[in-house]
């Protein structure tokens, strides 16, 4: 806990977000290590952090290559040096416009998106056809997650057959995410993570055998991040493992990255005997868990959350007569990536100081265009 102590708390508001560039450098070099080096193996999503500081250390580090959701975030990527960025989203309505301008206003980025059907390659060769850019395009497959994608069977081949064909576009290859596979047991997980692949894997060998370049193939994100690290002929999307939290760091066991970024908040009233409430509501810490999987305090024992709401968090507490108003308490939050987008600014904590403060300018929808 020591480590994560602020001496000049007092200069912070709360509830905040805080971040730890010197951790958050070690877990870069962690997922270097994960791929022995290979960072052109590496293509990280930037969904949990959102902050152009953090993409830069990765471009400093050797990193080129980044996912991303939205426009705001490709933005972002292209302002801090990033050479190449997939949005990892298969793009509609003014979305494909945004798109369409980005590309044109930052053309020494290689830019690329996702399809998972005929009709929406279609829209997107559209919109592209009055530029001189040909639309790079991965297509994302349903690897057993059920949320987009492609199902891995004989339409998918006559698909990507369809669309390597078409002059208007720049097949790449393929894109799965398998973020249902979570198990705790890493050797488990690892059989899950092959069975969800293997499929996808016969058919780029089979085009690869028919002397067409080998699909590339994006794969995972960071709960599959140790199964896939070594796997030949793929690229790793891990995100979370930048800033970590509670929830992975307790479930992925066998991943050594550090808490990068923690929640400070004050107690604000003690209402009743055994009763704290703190200025962590809603607003501050992601709330799509449970009650009891929200946060964890560090510097904080003997405690059960009861109650929160946009600007509250309510503890009952065993140190109720130790506990002061005022008093400050420094949390991990249990998922990370709704929980930055919830903050316009992160607090830059160095040597145990606050030393300024860091833009979450992608949380925005919009920054330019």
């Amino acid at each position: 806990m020591d480590e994560y102590l602020v001496h000049n708390v007092q200069l912070i508001d709360s509830p905040a977000l805080l971040v730890y560039p010197e951790r958050i450098a070690d877990n870069i070099k962690t997922m270097l290590e994960m791929v022995d080096g290979d960072a052109d193996k590496l293509i990280p999503h930037v969904k949990t952090h959102k902050m152009a500081e953090v993409a830069k250390m990765q471009v400093e580090a050797g990193i080129t290559k980044f996912k991303c959701a939205t426009i705001a975030e490709a933005e972002m990527l292209a302002d801090t040096g990033a050479r190449h960025v997939l949005i990892s989203y298969q793009l509609t309505g003014p979305k494909l416009h945004r798109f369409c301008e980005l590309v044109q206003a930052y053309n020494w980025v290689e830019w690329a998106s996702l399809v998972d059907n005929l009709a929406s390659a279609e829209e997107l060769a559209r919109e592209f056809e009055k530029t001189v850019h040909k639309p790079v395009i991965y297509i994302d497959v349903n690897l057993g997650m059920n949320r987009t994608g492609h199902v891995v069977d004989d339409e998918l081949e006559a698909l990507y057959r369809q669309l390597k064909a078409d002059d208007r576009l720049d097949l790449r290859g393929f894109h799965g995410y398998d973020g249902h596979i979570r198990d705790a047991d890493v050797a488990i997980r690892q059989i899950h993570a092959d069975a969800a692949i293997k499929p996808l894997e016969l058919l780029a060998d089979k085009l690869e055998e028919e002397g067409q370049p080998r699909p590339v193939m994006i794969v995972g994100g960071t709960p599959t991040f140790s199964n896939h690290a070594h796997r030949p002929n793929v690229w790793c999307s891990p995100g979370t493992c930048l800033l970590w939290d509670w929830g992975y760091g307790d479930l992925l066991t066998e991943q050594h990255f550090q808490w990068a970024a923690l929640l400070l908040t004050r107690v604000v009233s003690k209402p009743a005997p055994g009763i704290v409430t703190t200025d962590l509501g809603h607003k501050a810490v992601a709330a799509e868990n449970p009650l009891a999987k929200r946060v964890k305090f560090l510097n904080l024992t003997g405690y059960e959350i009861t109650g929160q709401s946009e600007e509250h968090l309510v503890l009952q507490v065993e140190n109720w007569d130790d506990l002061q108003v005022g008093d400050v308490l420094y949390g991990v939050p249990y998922h990370i990536c709704p929980t930055v987008a919830l903050h316009d600014e992160a607090q830059v904590i160095l040597n145990g100081e606050t030393t300024g403060r860091w833009a979450i300018e992608a949380r925005k929808r919009r920054i330019t265009y």
